[in-house]
């Protein structure tokens, strides 16, 4: 089965973006192999904010299959995506199942959450990058779903960057199709 990864650059203090979604804080590590990252997955997951800022930048996903989470976007105005706006716990099991490499949970703090509370990210991957910003996107909204995590491999860069990669641990027995109601119990 595929794997859902988040795979995002965090500063220290737990922000995704800026306060203006800014993202320009994130500098290169040298040493880190991005090219590498990017050929271990063939799907794109994201939400409709982290595309439109992505795409603003003109990024062309280069190959990949992109799947945005929107209820406002209309797909025909955006054929170059799967745009999924009812449905997303379905899609993503379908996709989980379906034969390629891994999934990019790509940005977005509400779309993790989401996930997390179908049980559908399978490790956290957070490229700590040596900054503190005070405010911003952050890493996992209030009130978000609490899962216990278990380290499964790091690495510290010249640069001062340090990427975790973290197992979830699934919650036990939450139904299929449970949105938001376990968020306070979880």
């Amino acid at each position: 089965m595929r794997r859902v990864r988040y795979q995002v650059a965090c500063s220290l203090d737990g922000y995704i973006a800026g306060p203006m979604d800014d993202f320009n804080w994130i500098t290169p590590e040298p040493s880190f192999d991005f090219e590498a990252l990017y050929t271990q997955f063939d799907t794109l997951l994201m939400g409709r904010r982290t595309y439109e800022i992505v795409s603003a930048t003109g990024e062309s996903f280069r190959g990949k299959q992109v799947i945005v989470a929107s209820k406002s976007l209309r797909p025909e105005d955006h054929p170059e995506v799967e745009v999924v706006s009812e449905g997303l716990e379905a899609r993503v099991r379908e996709l989980r199942a379906q034969p390629g490499r891994d999934i990019w949970l790509y940005g977005g703090g509400e779309l993790f959450s989401q996930l997390l509370t179908w049980n559908l990210v399978d490790t956290v991957e957070p490229a700590i990058i040596p900054i503190l910003l005070g405010g911003g996107v952050q890493l996992l909204p209030p009130l978000g779903v609490r899962r216990n995590l278990a380290l499964v491999g790091h690495r510290a860069y010249p640069g001062g960057m340090i990427l975790l990669e973290y197992e979830v641990q699934q919650a036990a027995n939450l139904p299929q199709g449970n949105q938001r109601a376990q968020l306070a119990t979880s």
